[in-house]
């Protein structure tokens, strides 16, 4: 009797964050890559300098930020999938050719791997582009949908998402990343994909046999400019319809609701199990698309916790987007470190603590269905970060944080 030998189960590979991002992006098909070197993503430009040649594919290494920016432009406006990365000083000298490419409507990928700023800052991990990437990098009325991986994992799924959104709306998309995740090495299963190319009848090329195409920002006379913008903001409303993408753990029984993405999700996981360990119900909403951002399920959510604590690698910049969301239906606070610095679960856990100590029950706040009164969603006090030799113990009651908090 034969006997068939077990199902092979897929083989987990170490890899590096950078290098998975940038075998995602050759899986999936990109074309053509520029770049210009800077750390902490000097490791995508590396990757596609060895592999995008062995595939016959074009790889670039431009004389500047400004430079590889500009050569996407080009490519892309050929129908080609194209990949651009840096970090935040050279994501600031990408800005202008970011903005052109909103204005012209042609697919890119663009992998901002945070640092420390502002300036030259340093080389730690950051979360400090939220504003940058999230609120439009360049001058004028568009917006480009930013996912953020918190997983090497995760990240490789996104980059052929990004890709598949960036062509179905003809717009650039951020892959947003802090240095901890482009540095950071963990197993994982390649689970590639490579999208459909749906045929463009927009790209520029060789016009025999039909009319010459244009790809264009510029439009002189104020009346087609103003046409062609309300036709970029029916295209934003598209994408914010249809495009947002948030997970969550444990927020069926939670109080308390921490929102974190990248890393910063991955510290909050581990507070989170401490709090519960403790008795103290905390749950994660991680936002994956920053923008569009997933203002209905939060603000759903703030409807029934206790108290929201945002967690970020910055001074506070998602926060207002939180807050925004919320609408003061549940009090907001924040914590979070600069520079490169990160915060430990201990610090989180005695952020949450302090958040609960003094915050009333939701049973107090507003009666089940019934919209709670209009609260100001400073109503925390935030105070900057204290690193703790010896963090508060996860046992003790109500009345005790209220003693060690007053």
């Amino acid at each position: 009797m034969a006997i068939e030998a077990p199902p092979r189960t897929p083989e987990r590979v170490l890899m590096k964050g950078n290098e998975a991002i940038a075998e995602a992006a050759i899986q999936a098909g990109c074309d053509a890559y520029f770049g210009y070197p800077i750390t902490p993503q000097a490791e995508i430009l590396e990757w596609m300098a060895r592999r995008m040649p062995e595939l016959g594919r074009v790889f670039v290494q431009a004389e500047s930020e400004l430079g590889a920016i500009n050569m996407a432009l080009g490519a892309a406006a050929t129908g080609a999938r194209v990949l651009v990365s840096s970090s935040s000083p050279g994501t600031s000298l990408m800005a202008e050719g970011m903005s052109y490419m909103a204005g012209s409507e042609v697919p890119m990928v663009f992998v901002d791997v945070m640092r420390g700023g502002p300036g030259l800052g340093s080389i730690g991990p950051s979360q400090g582009d939220y504003f940058q990437m999230v609120k439009g990098h360049g001058h004028g009325d568009y917006r480009t949908p930013v996912f953020a991986p918190s997983s090497i994992a995760e990240a490789i799924d996104l980059v052929a998402d990004a890709f598949e959104v960036a062509e179905r709306y003809r717009t650039p998309v951020v892959i947003l990343a802090d240095g901890t995740l482009g540095q950071a090495m963990e197993p994982v299963v390649p689970a590639y994909r490579l999208p459909p190319r749906p045929a463009f009848d927009w790209a520029v090329g060789g016009a025999a046999g039909r009319r010459p195409r244009v790809v264009r920002s510029l439009h002189l006379k104020p009346e087609d400019l103003e046409a062609h913008n309300e036709h970029l903001q029916v295209k934003y409303r598209a994408i914010e319809a249809a495009e947002v993408r948030w997970t969550g753990e444990l927020l069926d029984d939670a109080e308390l609701v921490i929102v974190a993405y990248g890393t910063a999700a991955r510290v909050a996981r581990t507070a989170i199990r401490r709090a519960r360990e403790g008795g103290l119900r905390a749950g994660l909403f991680r936002p994956i698309s920053l923008w569009p951002f997933p203002s209905g399920p939060l603000a759903d959510l703030a409807a029934r916790a206790r108290g929201i604590l945002t967690v970020e690698l910055s001074a506070g910049q998602m926060v207002d987007d939180v807050r925004l969301a919320v609408e003061g239906r549940t009090p907001v606070a924040f914590h979070g470190l600069t520079g490169g610095m990160v915060p430990t679960p201990d610090e989180v856990l005695v952020a949450l603590r302090r958040l609960w100590a003094i915050t009333p029950p939701r049973s107090v706040q507003g009666a089940p269905g019934e919209r709670p009164p209009r609260r100001s969603a400073r109503s925390v006090p935030l105070e900057p970060p204290v690193r703790r030799a010896s963090p508060a113990p996860p046992d003790v009651d109500e009345p005790a944080l209220q003693e060690v908090w007053r």
